[in-house]
């Protein structure tokens, strides 16, 4: 990877991350967490709109990567999830889509719930 790619995604982290940051800031708190929803939500939506805007302008692959991998990328990673299963229903990969959507939703969940177990465990038994 080039310097000035690595920047240009370091770039759009910083500006995703902030714009994370204020979304939670912002949304109520309520028992669903639907800042997190807003984001996921919001993130999908603005990369799906994205890579149908890419091919009809004239941006350089840097911006494409700032905005893209960079900030949306720091927004939510969910959004790229998001449009990764979409383009597989597009292509008729119906059976891929859904392995694909189970595995990130469920496997996600087990896979946070495991660290947390494990890590409560561990922390549990170094401090008592």
């Amino acid at each position: 990877m080039k310097l000035s790619t690595a920047i240009a995604i370091g770039s759009g982290g910083f500006i995703g991350a902030i714009l994370r940051y204020l979304v939670e800031l912002n949304v109520p708190h309520t028992q669903i967490p639907i800042s997190t929803l807003s984001v996921n939500l919001l993130g999908s939506f603005i990369l799906g709109s994205l890579f149908a805007i890419f091919p009809k302008l004239h941006i350089s692959a840097h911006l494409k990567s700032l905005l893209s991998t960079g900030m949306m990328g720091a927004f939510t990673t969910y959004s790229t999830f998001a449009l990764q299963s979409f383009l597989l229903i597009d292509k008729g990969e119906y059976v891929s889509a859904v392995i694909n959507m189970s595995l990130n939703l469920f496997g996600t969940v087990l896979f946070a719930g495991f660290g947390f177990i494990l890590f409560e465990k561990i922390l549990k038994e170094r401090i008592l």
